[in-house]
């Protein structure tokens, strides 16, 4: 028999997961609007267990929390008997603040948007005696970090869960360079896609230094636009990127 894990809110995060989770469990999803369900239904093109906020019983179920931080007051008292287990991937919200919601153990999540693609980096914190359990679970849409404090996953909030919009700004940044030296989009895309993944294969067991080091010859092409990203404070804005990232993950709080 399946296990069953019941998604509260059914926005882009929770249809990722759900995703990734579907084949080896059953999904409930508990919403506001039983026609965003169907959608969400629709989308994943199986059957679910779909139940209205008015409706909702927790009570031994393995609850994961996909509304927006702000609505978390408005949900939590819907939200009836004591969960299993209670995951949140709600930004800047401290498990304290979950306990407004009723569970055995409690754990923080944050995955990225390439959980729709099974290829998420989710970074975990909570309970220690969910950590196997949490884990395991999230290893289902992509690859895991436990770690020691909420602080750490506030960074890594910064890091993994926004670093796809970052990426993706390099991206298009990258074609555009292309294009206005003449290249034809399309083919900028085709090379640009190549390159991202090329690069993500090499990046698993290439520290990133010794990959420049590697392109990078003595008065060359790499060089040049090398020296034109340093110019540009492209390293910087990264770095600061991080930082304004992490203080609005703290502030969210």
């Amino acid at each position: 028999m399946a296990k069953s894990i019941t998604f509260v809110g059914n926005g882009k995060m929770a249809l990722a997961l759900a995703k990734g989770l579907c084949e080896t469990h059953a999904i409930e999803v508990i919403g506001r609007s039983m026609a965003a369900m169907e959608k969400f239904e629709q989308s994943l093109n199986i059957p679910l267990k779909k139940t209205l906020y008015a409706d909702a019983d927790i009570t031994n179920k393995t609850v994961i929390l996909c509304v927006k931080p702000s609505n978390l007051n408005e949900v939590a008292p819907y939200l009836k008997g004591n969960a299993h287990a209670l995951y949140s991937v709600l930004a800047g919200t401290p498990l304290a603040a979950l306990k407004i919601i009723s569970a055995r153990t409690y754990c923080r999540a944050m995955p990225n948007l390439a959980a729709e693609a099974g290829a998420s980096m989710t970074s975990l914190v909570g309970d220690s005696t969910i950590a196997t359990n949490a884990i395991a679970l999230f290893e289902t849409i992509g690859s895991t970090l436990w770690l020691s404090s909420e602080k750490e996953l506030d960074i890594a909030t910064a890091l993994a869960g926004s670093g796809p919009a970052y990426l993706a700004l390099i991206a298009e940044a990258l074609c555009d360079g292309a294009v206005r030296e003449g290249l034809k989009r399309d083919d900028a895309m085709v090379l640009m896609r190549g390159l991202f993944n090329g690069f993500g294969k090499l990046i698993q067991t290439t520290h990133p230094a010794l990959l420049k080091d590697a392109v990078m010859s003595p008065g060359g092409t790499t060089a040049a636009g090398y020296g034109a990203l340093e110019k540009g404070k492209v390293r910087e804005g990264c770095m600061e990127a991080i930082h304004a990232a992490h203080d609005r993950a703290k502030g969210m709080k």
